[in-house]
């Protein structure tokens, strides 16, 4: 991916004891830590130099978040440094911008975005502060600075698409507008790919549940199983991302014209303050999220900041070319092994664990496992099938069970204790019986099980028997300390089992293979076709008899999560619809105009 210059713009997720779990920063920041703290550049660009400067600038801010009962969200320094921080669970999230060129809503929409991913990634180990921090922050340095930088590869790409893509301007699917094309290619992933993949011996006990096909970030087709839930829109634009990160559309940001590049900034200026964030976050009250689902929407942005409202791509999107300086080997060599790690091709062969949303008859479960399988048609097509793994159902126990702890540990913070918290609506008798069951299903040779069966057996102690404390606050850190040894168990089976288990329980090489030559075989006379269409998908021609003067819009369907728009990414030597010279300028200007 080619080097799109930014300024002073930083993100940084940390622990509650001030330790840095992650960050990302662009090459301004990075040099103005340098100027400020005095480092030499070569032992700058080594990680575990950096990260102390960091943990010593931002830990002030972190521990007077920690400590303080109405703690701040935002605020801004005398260099005009803007701070948005917003604690998720056990970590604070933190955005930084020095330039301007973002405001406080751009940078808290920044921390869901990156809040999403990393529970995408890592799902219900987001719950517990110490063990996010292990996946985060692997003692390997190496194992650390690429997990990093995918994170950040991931960050990156999103910034790209919002910056170029309508769809992730306001944060909706949008689909490929041909009705006939649509239907004929959902039929063949229903009656021809999934009901072949699904009866194959080679699936390994998995089973596909959404197969669908992406041109670019349109969505051509998108079939889903009878037993599959709804993919959820936040769900769905992470994929999307996700996908794009794996195989990039090339987008050829040189040719962009000016116009357009600040037509779609102005559009955000426009849009942002009555966009709702398909990324949304759960009720606050709700340890898992299981909740309902509550979206972000910005506040107006207050008049007084004359910064323009900018992604993480300004100066790319301007068109600037980035400037390249020759620096000492050394340092170079230094710099490369963090900030421009390469990261190895993905196996096509090879699966993504995800963690996604899943809508079962007796409720919704936040971060379910599902494997992800992105198979690349041709550059800019793509088919992405999500399968649900052997062990799921162990994943809905674990999230029931956190749920009625964190009810449990809710009433005893109230006050409501007694014997068995007889005013409880929870069944502690019935979770008791239910639990016993669950540890005696489990690997009993596994150390993560072993920790579980005694913090459970010292629970049970002190709740149910005569000698212990009962239900009241005393059992506060045994609640906490059941939902760390529950998650605890889920990272073992779907985050550090899955990578020697990936090998043996996945779709076949060549069932993958052979999916890949079937969707070809069907599409191979509208290839072509297809990726002209993604250009421009819908045209003003037929809405202009029905609204004269109409220059540009987008419709956003919320209940669907999806939208439609003509398309403003046209590149200077193609000619659009308002053709060139004056007048096209003239109307480009316009829309770009507060």
């Amino acid at each position: 991916m080619a080097f799109f210059p930014l300024k002073m713009k930083c993100l940084l997720i940390a622990s509650e004891s001030a330790e840095v779990l992650f960050h990302w920063s662009d090459r301004e920041y990075r040099q103005s830590i340098q100027e400020k703290y005095g480092v030499s550049s070569n032992s700058l660009f080594q990680l575990p130099a950096f990260e102390d400067i960091l943990s010593t600038l931002f830990a002030p801010i972190i521990i007077s978040c920690s400590t303080l009962e109405d703690s701040y969200t935002s605020f801004t320094t005398e260099n005009n440094h803007i701070y948005v921080l917003h604690q998720f669970d056990e970590c604070l999230y933190i955005a930084v911008n020095g330039d301007g060129e973002e405001k406080e809503d751009d940078l808290r929409r920044k921390l869901y975005v990156l809040k999403k991913m990393v529970e995408v990634m890592f799902g219900m180990v987001t719950l517990s502060g110490n063990l996010l921090r292990k996946e985060l922050r692997p003692q390997d340095t190496e194992q650390r600075a690429r997990l990093w930088k995918y994170l950040q590869s991931l960050l990156d790409t999103y910034s790209l698409l919002r910056e170029n893509d309508q769809s992730f301007l306001v944060e909706a699917v949008e689909r490929l507008i041909h009705p006939q094309l649509c239907e004929l290619c959902i039929e063949f992933l229903e009656r021809r790919l999934v009901q072949q993949l699904n009866s194959s011996v080679e699936r390994a006990g998995e089973e596909v549940l959404h197969a669908f096909v992406l041109v670019h970030t349109k969505l051509l087709a998108f079939y889903s199983s009878r037993n599959a839930s709804i993919l959820t829109p936040s769900d769905l634009l992470a994929l999307i991302v996700m996908a794009q990160n794996m195989y990039p559309s090339n987008v050829d940001l040189d040719d962009m014209s000016p116009e357009v590049s600040n037509g779609l900034r102005l559009l955000k200026q426009l849009l942002v303050s009555v966009t709702i964030s398909c990324f949304s976050v759960k009720d606050a009250d709700s340890t898992s999220g299981s909740g309902p689902e509550t979206f972000y929407t910005p506040e107006p942005s207050p008049s007084s900041r004359s910064s323009s409202s900018s992604g993480l791509l300004e100066k790319a999107g301007r068109g600037e070319t980035p400037v390249f300086e020759f620096v000492d080997p050394e340092i170079q060599m230094a710099e490369d092994s963090l900030h421009t790690l390469e990261i190895n091709p993905p196996d096509p062969a090879s699966p993504r664990r995800v963690f996604l949303e899943v809508l079962h008859k007796d409720g919704l479960y936040p971060m379910m496992p599902h494997s992800m399988y992105c198979l690349s048609l041709w550059p800019g097509i793509t088919l992405v099938l999500l399968t649900k793994i052997s062990s799921s159902a162990l994943a809905i126990s674990v999230y029931k069970y956190l749920e009625d702890f964190d009810k449990l540990e809710k009433r005893l913070h109230e006050g409501h204790g007694g014997p068995a918290s007889a005013r409880s609506p929870l069944n502690m008798q019935d979770i008791r019986s239910k639990m016993d069951k669950f540890i005696k299903s489990l690997e009993p040779h596994d150390l993560q099980y072993a920790q579980l069966q005694n913090v459970w057996a010292e629970f049970k102690s002190r709740a149910f028997s005569r000698a212990g404390s009962g239900f009241n606050k005393d059992l506060i850190p045994w609640c906490k300390n059941m939902k760390t040894q529950l998650c605890g168990i889920y990272r073992q089976c779907f985050l550090t089992d899955s990578l020697s288990a990936d090998v043996t329980h996945r779709l076949s090489a060549g069932l993958q293979e052979r999916a890949q030559a079937m969707v070809r075989e069907k599409l191979v006379d509208w290839k072509d076709f297809l990726l002209v269409k993604s250009k421009r998908n819908i045209t003003m021609v037929s809405y202009l008899e029905d609204f004269p003067g109409l220059v540009h819009f987008i419709c956003v369907d919320r209940a669907t999560g999806q939208m439609i728009a003509p398309s403003l990414s046209i590149a200077e030597r193609t000619t659009s619809e308002l053709g060139k010279g004056p007048v096209a300028n003239y109307i480009k200007n316009k829309v770009r105009q507060p």
